[in-house]
């Protein structure tokens, strides 16, 4: 198994707190892709909500993969002052977990 170039992943989950409105997630969902296309070192964005049959969430329901060139790009990504923003308007009132994984992608 290789590395493949250039391809540095950055793996979040979510559990929302249960009084957040869906509204709000929806807002969250919007805003997180906003802001990760105005970054010129994202390589990539997606994300989805959790459909598992299995019930191993843990109660998380979303996932996004922030796909960056390096590991390099994504130590700007993090104290960026838009991921900053996000984080703080966002996230912190409305989150009640989150789960963080990140690496270099592999064949």
């Amino acid at each position: 198994m290789s590395e493949i170039p250039g391809i540095y992943r950055h793996v979040v989950l979510f559990k929302f707190k249960a009084s957040i409105p869906e509204g709000r997630v929806v807002a969250i969902e919007s805003a997180f892709r906003d802001f990760c296309a105005q970054l010129p070192f994202v390589k990539g964005f997606e994300w989805g909500r959790n459909s598992s049959p299995e019930g191993l969430d843990q109660g998380f329901t979303h996932c996004f993969i922030v796909t960056f060139g390096s590991p390099a790009d994504r130590d700007r990504y993090l104290p960026h002052p838009l991921h900053q923003a996000f984080c703080r308007d966002y996230l912190d009132p409305a989150l009640d977990k989150v789960c963080v994984v990140d690496f270099q992608a592999n064949d």
